[in-house]
């Protein structure tokens, strides 16, 4: 037996991922906010979370271009 998503339940898991994404990178977006409030912040940490930044913001993009290829099915 095969299963196929429909359209709405693919837009779903897409859109779940994407705000899991977003949760994601709000949390590491108070981490810098946290460095960058002590004495010292370390640049390494700062450097660490902007690299997670940047490949959660690649992860949206990809979500994103995944919707709009999902937006244009027809069922």
């Amino acid at each position: 037996m095969t299963t196929t998503l429909l359209k709405d339940e693919k837009i779903q898991i897409i859109n779940s991922h994407n705000r899991n994404l977003y949760f994601s990178r709000y949390n590491l977006e108070i981490d810098k906010l946290q460095e960058n409030a002590k004495n010292s912040p370390v640049a390494e940490v700062i450097t660490k979370l902007n690299e997670q930044i940047s490949e959660i913001d690649a992860q949206i993009d990809a979500l994103n271009a995944e919707l709009v290829i999902v937006n244009s099915l027809t069922e």
